[in-house]
């Protein structure tokens, strides 16, 4: 074990002496601790704002005057999700679908206010998060570090010389491991401070443990691999050549080769397309403003069978307000089937690209990193899920009220006399608060496992590669 200590701190000497490792260590961790605290102000300035603009809402909704209920219904109400805690270091996908939600009758609206939608086009690649900087940017930095850890003690002849002394080639390449690791494990540092602020900030222990040992491993098979071709290399040019090539082709090529895959091989409608076939489905639902469309006239004589009345105007209720009630749900039933088929295209395209963590572990920390952060494109789904049952029940609410409180012929009449068409405000407080979590600890432990599998054989390669760069070398 002496001897194992004795080359890591001769590798760190080394590097000291050497500008580009030392220059190389001090960028990535500033760069490392500077995007942790940067995105955690930001991210703690978005929860706090959210949450007033939240209560601000709803406030804003209840404190409306004597109104007609439908207009209450196209008055609407916003919905915000506040981030995860563990979204100062993974924000996910939640920059891409929007944080809020306009609830309104008759409609589905799409999240609003994505981060990078809003962005220009060069502006977008300015977003230097936690987990994009430790998934691509720290890799490349380990190489510089120690592409030449091998291969500069076979220029300068001292490999067989330690050789020759009986040095072994395990002790001398986990030596210089572990010289690796740790440069790697300092630029992780402000991932643990910020981990352990997340777990402050109400993050499950074992949710945040979790989190840190992934990026543990993901250090690990990339200090392998470096030095695993370091290994095998004749040269510190062709070492570097190599590492370079593999960093471009794993952190850059196949995560963009395996989402332009998932595009091609699940296809989904265009926005514009998708527009028009909803519409052209609700068009055969009827307008549910017009009570008298012929669509509502089975709703008429099922209601006048049941109330035994030859007129709607002797209804105890308004038969207006039943034909909202009932446009909305059948609206609703339809705008869900067309939602959900487009989150089953997004999900099928997700779970496409992520199949590509078993041919790289760029990948697999990625889809590992939002699964355990909870801003993974499955929590942005359920937003939209608790978002459309709150617009549905609110929506209802109303048009119940519409059908139980409001005269009918005062309704009929509201253009003559706006005011006898109003009802209380107190019924209002039909709106319920709303308050977006992520999943629980164990669902998003269970939803990370398969991308975990991915990394751990990752580290498996790694463990057969530096068994055979010491087979290679000997």
């Amino acid at each position: 074990m002496s001897i194992i200590s004795q080359i890591t701190r001769d590798e760190w000497r080394f590097w000291k002496r050497t500008k580009i490792a030392t220059t190389a260590l001090i960028i990535g961790t500033l760069l490392a601790l500077i995007s942790a605290v940067v995105n955690t102000i930001e991210m703690e300035h978005a929860t706090h704002e959210r949450e007033h603009l939240q209560h601000t809402s709803e406030s804003r909704f209840l404190e409306q005057p004597d109104r007609h209920p439908h207009r209450m219904v196209h008055y609407g109400h916003y919905v915000f999700r506040a981030p995860s805690p563990l979204s100062i270091i993974e924000p996910g996908v939640d920059a891409f679908t929007g944080t809020s939600i306009f609830l309104e009758g008759h409609r589905q609206n799409s999240a609003m206010f994505s981060e990078q939608r809003q962005a220009s086009g060069m502006t977008r690649f300015s977003s230097l998060t936690p987990s994009f900087l430790l998934q691509v940017l720290v890799p490349l930095f380990i190489i510089l570090i120690g592409y030449a850890s091998i291969t500069r003690e076979k220029q300068a002849g001292t490999l067989n010389i330690m050789i020759t002394q009986g040095v072994n080639l395990s002790h001398l390449l986990f030596g210089k491991y572990l010289a690796l690791l740790c440069s790697g494990f300092l630029m992780l540092l402000p991932l643990v401070i910020s981990a352990i602020w997340a777990t402050t900030n109400g993050e499950s222990v074992l949710l945040t443990s979790s989190f840190v040992a992934g990026y543990v491993l993901y250090i690990l098979i990339w200090s392998g691999l470096v030095l695993a071709v370091s290994a095998m290399s004749k040269k510190s040019s062709a070492s570097f050549a190599i590492l370079v090539g593999m960093w471009i082709v794993f952190c850059i090529l196949i995560p963009r080769i395996g989402s332009s895959s998932a595009a091609a091989l699940a296809p989904s409608l265009g926005k514009l397309e998708a527009d028009f076939a909803v519409l052209e489905e609700l068009r055969k639902l009827g307008d549910g403003h017009n009570a008298a469309d012929a669509a509502f006239e089975q709703l008429k004589k099922n209601l006048l069978a049941k109330y035994e009345v030859e007129k709607i105007e002797d209804l105890p209720i308004n038969f207006r307000g039943s034909v909202a009630q009932y446009s909305e749900k059948k609206l609703t039933s339809v705008l869900n089937q067309f939602a959900e088929k487009r989150m089953e295209e997004e999900l099928s395209q997700a779970q496409i690209a992520r199949q590509f963590g078993w041919l790289t572990p760029t990948t697999a920390i990625r889809s590992f990193s939002m699964m355990i952060a909870g801003t993974s494109l499955e929590t942005h789904h359920r937003f939209l899920r608790e978002a459309e049952n709150l617009r549905f029940e609110f929506v209802q609410s109303l048009n119940k009220i519409h059908q139980d409180t409001l005269d009918y012929q005062a309704d009929i009449n509201r253009h003559n006399d706006d005011k006898a068409a109003r009802v209380n405000a107190s019924n209002w407080q039909v709106l319920s608060e709303f308050s977006f979590k992520p999943d629980a600890s164990t669902v998003r432990l269970a939803s990370s496992t398969p991308y975990l599998i991915q990394l751990v054989l990752w580290g498996v390669i790694v463990i057969f590669g530096l068994r055979f760069a010491v087979r290679r070398i000997s």
